[in-house]
C-alpha cells in the first residue's frame, strides 16, 4: 500500500505550529499501563514501519477500543494513515470522533483542522462548494479555538483562494509567513502564495528543506524560476545504475540552463554512497534519505523515481522505473520556463546634444 503525497489539486502541507511554554504533563491514563493495549500499540507501530498500513490502522483501532475509545494518539495515527492512503471519508469520520474525546483547546483545534483537511481532501480537485465551506467553517472553528494554529490558517487560506476570494486569501497566506519560524520549510511557500493565491490551487510537490552533501541548503520553494528534477534512487539499485547514464546527460546537457538536479539516495552507508557519487562523478546536488522520511512524503516506495517541477514551483510529472523519458519533459520544461521570460526592452540610442 502506498502513501499518496498529494490530496487533490491544494496541497495539505501543514506549516509548523509555534512552540507553547512547557507545562506539567497530566497522569498518564489507566489504559497505557495495560499490556494488552500495550502490546496492541508495539503491534501497530511495527506494522506501519513495514509500511503495512492498512493492517496498522486495523492495529491502531485495535489499541484504541481496549482504551474504551478514549486514546487520542490511536486515533491521531489512524487518521495520518487514513489521510496517507488517500482514504478520505474514513478520515474525516476519525477526525470527527477525536474531536469529540480530545479536552484542551490545542488538541480540540488541532482535530478540527485536520476535520477540514479531511473534507477539503475528499473533495479532490474540483471540491462542491458546500464542502469548501464546510472545510471553511472548520479551519475558522479550528483558529477560533486556537488562533496560533498556523496549519488551519495555511489551509484556509487554500480554501479561501479556490472560492474565487484572492483578496481573504492572500491576506491569510501573509498571516501565515508572519506566524511561521524562519526554519519552517513551508514559509517560502505561503510567501509565494500570498504574492499570487490562484498558484495554491495548482498541484505541488510537498515543502521540504535538506542540506546536500556539498553543503548546499536546498528549499524546494526557493527555486523560483528553475525546473526541478527530483531522483530517488540508490547505490545497490540495478535500474538506477541503468539511469545514471541518463541522469549525467541531462545534467551535462542543460547545465547552462536554469535546471536544479537533486538525487535523493536510499542508501544506508554513508562511505559507500560517497565513493559511489565520487567515482561516477556525479557533480550535482546529493542527499542521503536512509530513514526515508523524505521518500514518504513523496509517496515513493520503489525506485528508481522521479518527479519534475516546472519554473512556477508546479508539480508536472511524477515517473517511475527505467526508461523514462525524463530529459524529453525536462527540455520542454526548460522551453516553456524561456518563453514565458518577459522580452528584453530594446536598448535606447544614445545621441549626443
Amino acid at each position: 500500500m502506498r502513501l499518496s503525497p498529494f490530496a487533490g489539486s491544494v496541497a495539505l502541507l501543514a506549516l509548523s505550529l509555534p512552540s507553547f511554554a512547557q507545562i506539567p504533563a497530566p497522569p498518564a491514563p489507566a489504559y497505557t499501563s495495560d499490556p494488552k493495549f500495550q502490546a496492541a500499540m508495539a503491534d501497530a507501530k511495527d506494522l506501519e514501519k513495514h509500511r503495512q498500513y492498512l493492517f496498522a490502522i486495523d492495529g491502531y483501532k485495535k489499541a484504541n477500543k481496549i482504551a474504551n475509545g478514549a486514546c487520542p494518539t490511536c486515533l491521531q495515527k489512524v487518521y495520518e494513515l487514513q489521510t496517507g492512503i488517500g482514504s478520505f471519508k474514513d478520515a474525516l469520520a476519525t477526525a470527527t470522533q477525536l474531536g469529540s474525546i480530545v479536552t484542551s483547546p490545542n488538541d480540540k483545534s488541532t482535530a478540527e483542522s485536520e476535520r477540514g483537511a479531511a473534507i477539503l481532501a475528499l473533495g479532490g480537485e474540483k471540491p462542491k462548494p458546500a464542502q469548501l465551506d464546510a472545510a471553511h467553517e472548520a479551519f475558522v472553528s479550528a483558529l477560533a479555538t486556537n488562533p496560533k494554529n498556523n496549519s488551519a490558517r495555511y489551509h484556509d487560506a487554500c480554501v479561501l483562494a479556490r472560492m474565487g476570494k484572492n483578496d481573504e486569501a492572500s491576506k491569510e497566506f501573509s498571516a501565515c509567513v508572519e506566524a511561521a519560524a524562519a526554519t519552517d520549510p513551508m514559509r517560502t511557500r505561503a510567501r509565494h502564495f500570498a504574492e499570487n493565491p490562484a498558484l495554491s490551487l495548482s498541484k505541488m510537490a510537498p515543502a521540504f528543506e535538506v542540506t546536500a552533501l556539498d553543503g548546499t541548503k536546498f528549499n524546494l520553494d526557493n527555486m523560483q524560476g528553475h525546473v526541478v528534477l527530483i531522483d530517488f534512487w540508490a547505490t545497490w539499485c540495478g535500474p538506477c545504475n541503468e539511469e545514471l547514464p541518463h541522469v549525467k546527460k541531462i545534467a551535462k546537457e542543460f547545465a547552462a540552463q536554469p535546471l536544479t538536479i537533486i538525487s535523493i539516495s536510499w542508501d544506508k552507508d554513508e562511505a559507500k554512497w560517497k565513493d559511489f557519487i565520487n567515482q561516477h562523478e556525479m557533480t550535482w546536488l546529493q542527499y542521503r534519505d536512509a530513514d526515508h522520511k523524505l521518500s514518504e512524503r513523496f509517496g515513493v516506495n520503489a525506485i528508481p523515481h522521479y518527479f519534475t517541477i516546472d519554473s512556477d514551483g508546479i508539480l508536472t510529472a511524477e515517473m517511475l522505473g527505467s526508461g523514462s523519458d525524463v530529459e524529453g519533459k525536462i527540455r520542454k520544461l526548460l522551453k516553456r520556463a524561456q518563453d514565458s521570460k518577459p522580452a528584453a526592452a530594446p536598448a535606447v540610442a544614445q545621441t549626443g546634444n
